[in-house]
């Protein structure tokens, strides 16, 4: 055959530009990431008792310690939303948003034995990572759901019409996982500790977002702060439309959506960068 009839499937270049993301060779290897998705979901019950009941024990134990801190002793506002479906509502977000993250920040020296041996797009990992939790948030929304079907048959809450944003918000919260891991993914290549101050500055985020208390309990400058906290605007929203109640806007989930957008765009633009040369410095 002769060179001008042999086409190639895959072409391994040394450089390639900062902007060339190849996302069309990752929906080539979509397979790949089923494979992967499939792995991470089957490992989660390899070798446990309960299996996928862990998915619920979680979010039940973790709402009873809510209840009890945050609702009883400190008595916090619920903007008048029943207290278990209010915590049980910011668990489950925050569950699906936190594993992602702590999942993405680690793909280089997670894998760094996977990516040694073969190629392929390395942004399959990360968003393996993403889809993978998305179906443990699933499991986890399920009982969100009898919660809420139960409360509402009580005629305790009045949902409205921005429950249809809810696939919009899950997404965001990806999306924002995604960026932010994969900075901090590139980052721990070669600075190691940054993974473990992740974990650390992860727990505390979550008491700066409304998860275990509404927009509306804020005031003065703390309220301006929380406006430009990306999660703030998908929270608000979320509760806004399943519980009916909480102090939300349109213009709080646009802030949120641009702001996501673009730490998304960057944090792709620097894990192709990263993505060239980690193998020397993981």
């Amino acid at each position: 055959m002769s060179e001008t009839q042999q086409q190639w499937t895959e072409t391994i270049e040394s450089k390639h530009s900062l902007f060339d993301l190849k996302l069309s060779e990752v929906w080539r290897y979509r397979d790949l990431v089923y494979m992967f998705v499939k792995r991470d979901f089957v490992s989660s019950f390899k070798q446990t008792i309960l299996g996928p009941v862990w998915f619920f024990i979680n979010p039940i134990l973790t709402t009873i310690v809510y209840l009890v801190i945050f609702g009883s002793i400190a008595n916090l506002s619920t903007d008048g939303a029943p207290k278990i479906l209010f915590y049980l509502a910011g668990v489950t977000l925050w569950n699906y948003f936190s594993s992602c993250l702590t999942g993405t920040s680690g793909v280089f020296t997670n894998n760094s034995n996977i990516f040694g041996k073969v190629y392929f797009p390395r942004l399959v990992m990360p968003l393996t990572v993403v889809i993978s939790n998305l179906m443990k948030f699933g499991v986890q929304f399920l009982l969100f759901l009898i919660a809420f079907f139960y409360f509402l048959s009580k005629d305790q809450i009045q949902p409205n019409l921005w429950i249809l944003a809810t696939p919009f918000l899950i997404f965001l919260m990806g999306a924002f996982a995604l960026g932010v891991g994969m900075i901090f993914s590139a980052l721990t290549t070669k600075y190691r500790d940054l993974q473990m101050l992740l974990g650390f500055g992860v727990s505390l985020y979550m008491y700066a977002t409304p998860v275990v208390y509404p927009l509306s309990a804020l005031s003065g400058i703390w309220k301006k702060l929380a406006y430009y906290n990306p999660l703030t605007g998908i929270f608000e929203c979320f509760k806004y439309g399943w519980l009916g109640s909480g102090d939300f806007s349109a213009e709080l989930l646009l802030i949120s959506t641009a702001i996501i957008l673009f730490l998304l765009a960057v944090g792709t633009l620097v894990f192709n960068k990263v993505e060239k040369s980690f193998m020397d410095t993981v």
